[in-house]
């Protein structure tokens, strides 16, 4: 959904919202975070917080490039990522293994029953102009579910970002007669990273 001056509007409020985002790439799944995010929410769960509702909002510094505007991307694939929210039996064996012995069992039993069906985001349209500062997408959801979603939805939307205002100032700097080719796949990080090239 977009509006006619860039504010965010509501994009998610359920998995069926998103039924056409099932090809979600393996790689990006609930482990693709920070061992910060899994404490920080162990925290909250053991506080009583865990139906607690935070929002955050996700903007950026400086423009890339030392230009003067980012191209927002990476949204598709954080709406794939949430609509296939899900900690796999190996995902939990492996947080069980990392996190200190005194962990409680009921914290995995929460992550084992985790979704994210209860997070509303809001987001400016994929493909923006956008600037420093500005919120690009606003997440509303229970507290540890809305930080463990943290890390990963920054590494979807600052990457997409920077390849499309990169690949916005190539055809600036080209004009819109040229034949721009793209040789990513030798670069990116990643095949999920090449494809996102590719797309964009």
């Amino acid at each position: 959904m977009s509006s006619e001056n860039n504010t965010p509007v509501p994009l998610r409020t359920s998995p069926s919202t998103l039924s056409s985002y099932e090809d979600q790439n393996g790689v990006v799944q609930p482990l693709l975070t920070d061992l910060y995010q899994i404490t920080m929410a162990y925290a909250h769960w053991k506080s009583e917080k865990r139906t607690d509702c935070a929002v955050f909002d996700l903007s950026f510094r400086k423009n890339p490039f030392g230009g003067e505007f980012t191209i927002f991307a990476g949204l598709q694939e954080c709406l794939k990522f949430l609509n296939n929210y899900k900690f796999t039996d190996s995902d939990i064996e492996y947080i069980k293994r990392i996190l200190p012995p005194n962990t409680e069992e009921g914290f995995f039993d929460y992550l084992h029953t985790l979704d994210a069906s209860k997070v509303i985001v809001y987001a400016i349209p994929e493909g923006s102009i956008v600037f420093p500062k500005v919120p690009l997408l606003r997440v509303e959801g229970p507290l540890p579910l809305v930080q463990l979603l943290e890390t990963t939805l920054l590494t979807l939307i600052n990457y997409a970002s920077l390849v499309a205002t990169n690949a916005a100032r190539f055809r600036m700097a080209a004009g819109p007669d040229k034949s721009l080719l793209e040789f990513g796949l030798r670069r990116a990080q990643e095949i999920g990273r090449a494809s996102c090239r590719e797309r964009v």
